[in-house]
C-alpha cells in the first residue's frame, strides 16, 4: 500500500509526464501534415496555371495511407520550395466530386501529376514510401521522364511504364465503385 506522500509523488510525475507529452506534440495547436498540407494548398486551377509542376493529391482524413504519406509530402515541399505544388483533395467533399469524375478516381491515395503547363503527365496509385515520392517529385520538378516504378502502378505519357501517349486522356480502369469506399 502506497503511503499519502508516495500517491501525492506519483501524481506529480504522471502530471509533469502528460503536461510534457501535450507540449512535445503541439500542444493546443497541434495539426496533423495531413491537416497542415491541405490548409496550405492552392485551388487546383491557380496550381495548374503557375508555371510549376503540381501533385494532386486525392485523399481522405479516414485514410491510414493518407496520412502516412503526408510527413513525406511535407518534407518534399520543403525541400522543393516553390518549385512544387502539392493540392490535396479531400474525396469527402463535394465541392472536388467534379475533378474526381475528371480524373476518373475510384480509390485513394491517388496522385494525378501534372507538368510546368499543367499539361497530366502521370497518375500514381496506392500509398508510396518517401524514396518513390522524392523520385516523382524531382522528375517533375527537372522535367524529366518519370522513374519505372514498374508494378507500383505508376501510369504516365514519360515513363516506360505506360503506353499512353500525350494526345490520350489519362484514363485508368479500376475496380471498385468510389474513392470513398473502404474495400
Amino acid at each position: 500500500m502506497l503511503s499519502h506522500g508516495q500517491r501525492l509523488i506519483l501524481l506529480i510525475v504522471g502530471l509533469v509526464l502528460a503536461s510534457l507529452l501535450f507540449f512535445f506534440r503541439g500542444g493546443l495547436y497541434q495539426q496533423a501534415p495531413l491537416d497542415q498540407l491541405a490548409r496550405r494548398s492552392l485551388e487546383p486551377e491557380n496550381a495548374l496555371q503557375n508555371g510549376r509542376p503540381t501533385i494532386f493529391e486525392f485523399y481522405a482524413d479516414w485514410c491510414e495511407a493518407c496520412r502516412e504519406m503526408a510527413p513525406s509530402f511535407l518534407d518534399l515541399e520543403h525541400q522543393m520550395e516553390n518549385k512544387l505544388d502539392i493540392v490535396l483533395l479531400n474525396v469527402d467533399n463535394p465541392i472536388w466530386n467534379d475533378l474526381i469524375d475528371e480524373y476518373n478516381v475510384k480509390g485513394i491515395p491517388q496522385l494525378n501529376l501534372f507538368d510546368k503547363t499543367g499539361n497530366p503527365v502521370g497518375v500514381v496509385l496506392g500509398a508510396r514510401k518517401f524514396e518513390e515520392l522524392q523520385f516523382i517529385v524531382k522528375a517533375l520538378v527537372n522535367d524529366d521522364v518519370l522513374p519505372d516504378l514498374s508494378g507500383l502502378n505508376l501510369y504516365s505519357d514519360r515513363s516506360k511504364f505506360s503506353s499512353i501517349t500525350n494526345n490520350e486522356s489519362i484514363k485508368i480502369n479500376y475496380s471498385g465503385s468510389s474513392p470513398r469506399s473502404h474495400g
